[in-house]
């Protein structure tokens, strides 16, 4: 069967030469939920949803609950019991139906997998009807355990267009990152991306930079981005269970003097909004293990 990418998605995989996998690889993708996958998103107590709000503005969230809070129903539905805590960017969007990508990470077992559809509020969260599910290898993912789970209201939401001091070297200490991104069409995606800490660089109060290493040869992200710049960023914080969201545009650079040593490509984020959430998620992790095949 043959895979059906978008412009954005096959131009960068010509450029990196690695058409023929990425068709082979997209075989993977289906629209209805197989049963490993239902099974294996039942039992997690986290997902990140990608989605754009009212202003265009593409945005990552992340949406805790016990294990089944967000569960298969159907062979193309899936239901997730939670929204986004009050002061997320998403969180009145998502009252609304509308183009998104979610990701269920399981940090523990290096394990993920990857839902594209349409999402249409319910009483008590949302429904997904799913267009491409797939799941990803294990690179670049560092396991860690949850510690204890946290009660209590999220705590204060601060809002910013630049990264204060405290938050530069937050950004520059983490070991992950979740982005949203969407093809012209809207149609939104939300992907992991780790490292060892450092890999996410502050250039600026208003510009980060990181390497895009070895993955799928699909190129969902790159090829969105290629397509459509606007993306967000969601930097969770494991320990105390604090979120940083941002916003803004990003750009491939393809000028491999930038590379980080074992990247294929970098890429250049510019941020236009910066929130700030305390204790937005239940969530203690405990100590990290890096990835052994970060480069």
């Amino acid at each position: 069967m043959t895979v059906s990418y978008h412009p954005g998605e096959l131009a960068v995989q010509e450029r990196m030469g690695q058409a023929d996998i990425a068709q082979h690889v997209g075989r993977m993708i289906r629209a209805d939920i197989p049963h490993t996958a239902a099974a294996f998103l039942a039992e997690q107590p986290m997902v990140v949803l990608a989605a754009a709000d009212d202003a265009g503005r593409l945005w990552a969230s992340q949406l805790v609950g016990p294990a089944g809070f967000a569960r298969a129903t159907g062979e193309r539905d899936i239901v997730v019991d939670a929204l986004p805590p009050p002061g997320d960017p998403l969180a009145e969007a998502l009252r609304s139906p509308r183009r998104l990508g979610m990701i269920a990470l399981q940090p523990q077992r290096r394990r993920r997998m990857r839902v594209n559809g349409l999402a249409e509020p319910t009483d008590t969260g949302l429904r997904i009807t799913t267009e491409q599910v797939y799941s990803n290898c294990p690179k670049y993912i560092t396991k860690r355990g949850i510690d204890e789970w946290r009660g209590g209201a999220p705590g204060s939401v601060r809002r910013s267009t630049e990264l204060d001091t405290a938050q530069q070297e937050f950004v520059s200490a983490a070991d992950a990152f979740f982005i949203a991104s969407a093809d012209r069409d809207g149609n939104a995606d939300a992907s992991h991306r780790g490292g060892n800490p450092g890999f996410l660089q502050v250039l600026s109060p208003t510009r980060l930079r990181w390497p895009d290493y070895r993955g799928n040869s699909m190129f969902m992200t790159l090829g969105n981005i290629a397509a459509e710049p606007r993306c967000g960023l969601l930097i969770p914080d494991w320990r105390t269970g604090s979120t940083l969201q941002l916003t803004g545009t990003a750009e491939i650079t393809w000028d491999d003097t930038t590379f980080t040593p074992g990247a294929q490509a970098s890429i250049d984020f510019t941020i236009t909004e910066v929130v700030d959430i305390a204790n937005a998620s239940p969530l203690r992790w405990g100590a990290s293990e890096l990835s052994p095949v970060n480069p």
